[in-house]
C-alpha cells in the first residue's frame, strides 16, 4: 500500500459549547491539517497523485474556514467545533475531491492533534 501526506495551515477561532473550562470561550488556533491518500497501485508516471494537485485541493476546502470563527459556519452551529468534529468536516469536504482519502489530522497545538477516517 502506498500512502502520501501533505499539510496545510488555517487561522481561525471557535469557542466550544458544553465545556467547562478555559475553551468555553472564544479563542483562535492556527490549525495544521494534514491529509494522507492511500492506493495500491501507482498511476503511469509511478504517483499515487500529484502532491500540486492534493495540495491544491485540501486548500480549496479550506479558504471556508481561514480567518473565521467556526461557530459562525453553518456545519458547526450544528456540530461543536472540536478538533474530531473539525476533522470530520474536511475529510468529508476533501473525500468528494479525492475518492482514496485515507485520513485527515488537525493539529490545535504542537502537541494535540485529532485523526478522522473512514
Amino acid at each position: 500500500m502506498y500512502n502520501i501526506k501533505i499539510e496545510s495551515h488555517f487561522s481561525s477561532a471557535h469557542y466550544l459549547r458544553g465545556y467547562k473550562g478555559k475553551c468555553e470561550s472564544l479563542h483562535g488556533h492556527n490549525w495544521k491539517v494534514e491529509a494522507i491518500v492511500e492506493s495500491k497501485i501507482l498511476d503511469k508516471i509511478g504517483m499515487v497523485m500529484d502532491f500540486k494537485d492534493l495540495k491544491a485541493k485540501l486548500r480549496k476546502v479550506l479558504e471556508d474556514l481561514d480567518h473565521s470563527c467556526l461557530n459562525d459556519h453553518a456545519y458547526f452551529k450544528k456540530v461543536n467545533p472540536t478538533s474530531e468534529n473539525i476533522s470530520c468536516y474536511i475529510y468529508r469536504k476533501l473525500k468528494i475531491k479525492v475518492p482514496n482519502l485515507k485520513s485527515v489530522v488537525v493539529w490545535e497545538s504542537d502537541a494535540s492533534c485529532a485523526t478522522y477516517s473512514e
